[in-house]
């Protein structure tokens, strides 16, 4: 049987920029969005969002707050549920680093918060809206 599977995203907004990665595997490969991936066992979603930000971009921040939960149902040919993820989104404040891409991420930089619909990226779904909450809690 399928259960969901919990998973973090870490959203660093600074000066007016957000942090994205391209995936470099599957799921979705070659696609853009927030570093992230799975909580692991005993650890909080701030905490993995904070370790896997650091992993896949060797970029570190501190967690201030969750800014939203993101549903990820994947369908098989038959529309079939094949996957479904619960990924909450950490708005995390940037203490240092800048962003190469590492572990399972393919490219990885910062990127205007105002034009991310123009910047010819394949983006995931959410990605502009997660980034325009980022940049209103950010001031």
């Amino acid at each position: 049987m399928i259960r969901p599977v919990l998973g973090t995203i870490a959203v660093v907004c600074h000066e007016q920029q957000v942090i994205l990665v391209q995936r470099g595997k599957e799921p979705r490969a070659g696609m853009w969005g927030f570093p992230g991936g799975h909580v692991e066992l005993g650890e909080t979603a701030m905490q993995a969002a904070a370790r896997e930000l650091l992993e896949e971009t060797g970029v570190i921040a501190r967690p201030r707050q969750y800014l939203t939960n993101i549903d990820v149902i994947a369908r098989n040919e038959t529309g079939g549920i094949s996957a479904h993820y619960l990924l909450t989104a950490v708005l995390c404040d940037y203490v240092s680093g800048q962003p190469v891409a590492a572990d399972d991420a393919a490219q990885a930089g910062w990127y205007p918060v105002d034009g991310l619909e123009t910047a010819g990226l394949d983006l995931l779904d959410q990605v502009v809206d997660v980034a325009r909450l980022a940049q209103r809690h950010m001031g």
